[in-house]
């Protein structure tokens, strides 16, 4: 009889694959908005909490819109912070009340971007907008629980084929094939993830209940200009449509936009090494991707 997994947000585009991958190991439910659940509304949650048989819940469910997130800057009953702490906090306070092992799904966005170097487990968040600022918040309303937990943090995550929301490489395929690619940014440096690996790695995480953070990211950290141009090389695309852009020219122009990271290089080493997995190169998932599309 396969294990019950509780869930939130199951059906995003992380949440989808970790089910399409792991739905043999696992037997998965969505506490799903359109079915009556609002993680914000304890009373809307605790009954199926309570009585499910499931030992482990999976808190996916965010608001991720980080543009429209700054819109609502400083603003406590905006849909993102309710969303992201409040209802981080009922899904914490709640699997501490009928001991759940709770994951919850973080984000590189909770630090500054100002480093040198990797970020590691061990540094200081420190948000420069509001979307990374209510993820850290939610942190802490986990941390705070009593509940033993883990903390996935995961950066710019892509997978094959999810239609309903284009990743960034889709987004990039698509910007490419219709000629429509803006200049990318060539002076900031992010951690494209692979959505299988994730999944992989949340199911060893659930499997040996493991406890702590842990950064479940890529193991390239390269600039979007360099990914573009990947992107172009591996799908077969004209690289010349591949324009280097500047972050910093950008933010200069344009003052009234939210913050960017400079620098959003996690380090997956603490992961491979705790959950006994290997998390692809960007070289590697791009070929991963282009072999699931038949192409």
């Amino acid at each position: 009889m396969k294990k019950k997994i509780l869930g939130t947000g199951l059906i995003g585009l992380v949440g989808s694959r970790i089910v399409e991958l792991l739905e043999n190991q696992f037997d998965f439910e969505d506490l799903a908005f359109d079915q009556g659940f609002d993680i914000t509304k304890r009373e809307t949650i605790e009954e199926k909490i309570a009585f499910s048989s499931a030992g482990t819940l999976i808190h996916l469910a965010a608001f991720t819109d980080v543009n429209a997130a700054w819109k609502e800057k400083g603003d406590k009953d905006g849909n993102c912070y309710k969303i992201n702490v409040l209802g981080t906090k009922n899904i914490a306070d709640l699997c501490q009340k009928y001991s759940k092992q709770l994951i919850h799904f973080s984000t590189d966005f909770i630090f500054s971007g100002k480093k040198d170097g990797f970020y590691t487990e061990e540094d200081i968040p420190s948000p420069i907008e509001w979307y990374g600022e209510t993820k850290y918040l939610a942190e802490g309303e986990v941390k705070n629980s009593g509940n033993k937990f883990c903390i996935v943090r995961i950066a710019f995550p892509f997978r094959a084929e999810f239609p309903t929301k284009p990743d960034l490489v889709r987004k990039i395929v698509e910007g490419l094939k219709n000629k429509t690619l803006y200049p990318q940014f060539s002076d900031q440096i992010i951690t494209p993830t692979f959505i299988d690996d994730i999944a992989f790695g949340i199911g060893k995480i659930i499997e040996k209940k493991t406890e702590g953070i842990f950064h479940l990211t890529g193991s390239s950290c390269i600039s979007p200009f360099e990914l573009a141009q990947k992107i172009a090389e591996v799908f077969g695309l004209d690289k010349s449509l591949v324009k280097k852009g500047s972050l910093v020219d950008y933010m200069t122009n344009n003052p009234g936009v939210r913050p960017y990271q400079k620098n959003a290089s996690l380090s997956n080493k603490k992961a491979e090494e705790n959950l006994g997995i290997k998390m692809r190169t960007i070289d590697e998932a791009l070929l991963e991707v282009k072999k699931q599309l038949n192409l």
